[in-house]
C-alpha cells in the first residue's frame, strides 16, 4: 500500500498489518489473495493525521486480502476543492473524498460521479441510512457513501439545567419562554458568534426546515424557489421575534463560534445552535456536562428534518478500477471499519448500526438521526457558492437589521436569478 501526502513535499510510506487484520478482510473479500495484482488509487482531503491513519490501515488489509495494491494520495483539504475540478475530468483516481448534497449534485449534474446504486442495492445500504441516504441520491440513484457527518441542534450544560429547574425546548413557545427565565437568571438565551457569517444561516436553515419543511427547503437551496415568496414570511417574522425579544448575544458580528461555545461552557449563556464540535469551547473535564436536543418545533405537523452536514466518498465516472473502487467501498463501510475512520474526528457516522462511540454527544446525535425524516446538508454546502456568499452576509445582517428584511430578501431574489439563470 502506498501513501503520499500532496499537501507539501511528497513523501512514501508503507504501512502492515498484523494477521488479525488481514484474516478479517479476507473473511469479508470472500476469496484468497488474488494473483495478479491490481492497482487502486484513492484522493483524499483528510487533514486529520490519526484519521489518515486509519484509512491507511483499512486499505493495508485489503490490500493483502485481495492482492490489489493501493496507492493514496493526500491533498490539502483547501487546494483539493480546486484540484477535484480537474482530476475528475483528465486523470480521475479510483476513488476520491468530497462532500454529500448540492456540492455532489453539481459533479453528478456533470456526470463525473459514477451511479453506485448496484453497491447500495447489494449490500442493503439503504436499510441502515436512513434518511442520510438522500444525501447521496440524485433522481432515485446513488453516487456516492456518506461518511462521518455534523448534526446541528441546540447545545446547553446539564448542571445550569438541572440547578434552575429547566427543559430544553421542545416547541418554539418554549424556547422563547426559556429565553426569558435565562434573561432572569442573568444569562444569554442563545449564545451567538456570526464573526465568519455562517453560524446566522444554520437558524435561516433550522426556521425554514420547521415552518416549511424538507421540500421547500431544498427547492430554495436548488434556486427553485423565490426568496420573495409567501412561504419566507412566517421565517423571517419569528426569527425577528426572536430577535427582538434579546436572545441572542449582544454585538455577535464580533466574536466567532469559538467565543460563542466559551460563553456556554462559562455558564454566561443558557444555549448554543451549533454542531457536535461546541465541545472544543470547553475545558475538557467539563465536556460531559454538554446537553443536546433537536432544534424545537414551529410548525406542528411538518416531519422533523436536520441540518446533518455529510462528507462523502465517490467513484468517479473517470475511474479505471471500478469494480475495486465497489469493493473497497464495501470493505471500509462495514460497520466496525466505519466507525474506527470516523473516531478520531469525532463525527457522526451515518449508519444507524456502527458500534457506540466513547463520546456521548456521537451516540445522542445518532439516536436523534433514527426519528428524523430527511437531512439537509448546511447552506453554504447545499446552493450554489455565489448564492451561499450572499446569504451568509444577508443573514448575519438581518440579524443586526431586521427592519431592512424586504430589502434584503429582494437582493437574495436578485442573486438567485442570477446565479440561477431564473
Amino acid at each position: 500500500m502506498t501513501y503520499t501526502q500532496l499537501d507539501f513535499a511528497p513523501s512514501r510510506r508503507t504501512f502492515m498489518v498484523g494477521a488479525g487484520g488481514l484474516m478479517a478482510a479476507a473473511t469479508f473479500l470472500g476469496r484468497p489473495a488474488l494473483a495478479q495484482a491490481k492497482e487502486l488509487t484513492i484522493i483524499s482531503n483528510i487533514a486529520n493525521a490519526p484519521q489518515r491513519e486509519v484509512l491507511q490501515r483499512l486499505a493495508s488489509e485489503f490490500e493483502k486480502a485481495s492482492g490489489t495494491k493501493v496507492v493514496i494520495n493526500n491533498m490539502d483539504h483547501e487546494a483539493h476543492k480546486t484540484a477535484i475540478r480537474s482530476y475528475l475530468v483528465v486523470g480521475a483516481p479510483d476513488l476520491c473524498f468530497w462532500f454529500s448534497g448540492n456540492r455532489m449534485k453539481a459533479f453528478v449534474k456533470r456526470d463525473l460521479f459514477d451511479d453506485i446504486s448496484d453497491l447500495f442495492e447489494r449490500e442493503k445500504y439503504k436499510d441502515v441510512l436512513g434518511a442520510s441516504a438522500g444525501a447521496v441520491t440524485v433522481d432515485g440513484k446513488q453516487y456516492g457513501l456518506p461518511l462521518g457527518g455534523l448534526l446541528w441542534g441546540l447545545f446547553y450544560r446539564k448542571d445550569v439545567f438541572a440547578e434552575n429547574g429547566w427543559k430544553a425546548p421542545a416547541t418554539f413557545d418554549d424556547l422563547l419562554s426559556l429565553s426569558e427565565k435565562a434573561k432572569s437568571a442573568g444569562m444569554i438565551p442563545v449564545s451567538m458568534g456570526t464573526k465568519e457569517m455562517w453560524p446566522a444561516a444554520g437558524w435561516f436553515d433550522h426556521m425554514n426546515l420547521r415552518i416549511n419543511g424538507l421540500e421547500k427547503h431544498m427547492a430554495l437551496m436548488d434556486g427553485t424557489m423565490a426568496y420573495t415568496d409567501p412561504a419566507l414570511t412566517p421565517v423571517f417574522e419569528k426569527w425577528e421575534q426572536l430577535i427582538k425579544a434579546d436572545c441572542f448575544t449582544p454585538n455577535h458580528t464580533s466574536s466567532g463560534w469559538e467565543q460563542a461555545a466559551a460563553a456556554l461552557a462559562q455558564k454566561k449563556a443558557a444555549m448554543m445552535d451549533l454542531a457536535g464540535f461546541v465541545k472544543y469551547g470547553f475545558p475538557a473535564d467539563q465536556q460531559d456536562q454538554i446537553a443536546f436536543a433537536p432544534f424545537p418545533e414551529i410548525v406542528p405537523g411538518i416531519a422533523r428534518s436536520e441540518d446533518f452536514a455529510l462528507n462523502s466518498i465517490h467513484v468517479p465516472k473517470n475511474a479505471k478500477n471500478k469494480g475495486g473502487a465497489r469493493e473497497f467501498l464495501a470493505y471500509l463501510y462495514q460497520p466496525e471499519n466505519l466507525a474506527a475512520y470516523l473516531a478520531p474526528e469525532g463525527a457522526v457516522p451515518p449508519r444507524s448500526d456502527c458500534p457506540p462511540s466513547k463520546d456521548p454527544l456521537v451516540n445522542a446525535a445518532v439516536e436523534s438521526l433514527k426519528t428524523v425524516k430527511g437531512t439537509a446538508q448546511y447552506y453554504d454546502r447545499d446552493t450554489d457558492p455565489d448564492m451561499a456568499q450572499e446569504g451568509l452576509k444577508s443573514f448575519q445582517e438581518f440579524m443586526v437589521k431586521p427592519e431592512r428584511r424586504d430589502q434584503i430578501l429582494a437582493r437574495l431574489e436578485a442573486t438567485r436569478k442570477r446565479v440561477f439563470k431564473s
